[in-house]
């Protein structure tokens, strides 16, 4: 799916005259899509080569409108992948940088989350995934649940801690061969 204006559609036949109509409709374009980051839309901006000068204003007044806001994007963001996928912290900052979205917008938005939370989440994660390793070795069902957690940008401390406890839950005491908290 393009992400501009059709070709010779009204906003595509004004992109040479009016770079910021042709501006205007690419954003509303791809925010009908999904939410973006101001970063995200500037992009696709200077992809479809629009004047620097016209995607700043566009961009600024779209700001101003609240139409981009890369503080609630942030915070939408990580609850809805916290939720969803389960990703903890780490992963979640990662992903919020690489849509652009600012070092401390990304830390006010993960920091929302609860400690206890994420351990929480890793907890269910690991009780999903304990049934289909039953048959395994003791340390194999540990190193995949902690790589599973590990993907999911978890702790090794927590992930270790969380992991020791759903074992021990099933009768299985383990070695304190790794690390902990």
């Amino acid at each position: 799916m393009p992400d501009g204006p059709d070709e010779g559609s009204a906003a595509g036949t004004q992109a040479h005259a009016d770079p910021e109509s042709a501006a205007r409709a690419i954003c509303l374009r791809l925010l009908t899509m999904a939410p973006k980051t101001r970063a995200q839309l500037a992009e696709a901006l200077r992809k479809r080569d629009v004047p620097e000068e016209a995607a700043e204003a566009v961009l600024s007044r779209f700001s101003e409108l609240g139409l981009i806001n890369d503080e609630a994007f942030a915070e939408a963001w990580v609850d809805s992948r916290h939720h969803g996928r389960g990703l903890a912290k780490r992963a979640l900052a990662a992903e919020l940088r690489h849509r652009g979205v600012d070092s401390d917008t990304v830390n006010e938005a993960v920091e929302r989350l609860d400690p206890d939370q994420e351990a929480e989440t890793a907890r269910r994660l690991v009780e999903r995934k304990l049934a289909s390793t039953r048959s395994l070795d003791p340390q194999v069902r540990t190193r995949r649940l902690a790589g599973m957690l590990a993907r999911k940008g978890y702790p090794s401390g927590l992930a270790f801690r969380v992991i020791r406890e759903a074992l021990e839950q099933e009768g299985i005491e383990m070695e304190e061969d790794f690390p902990d908290s």
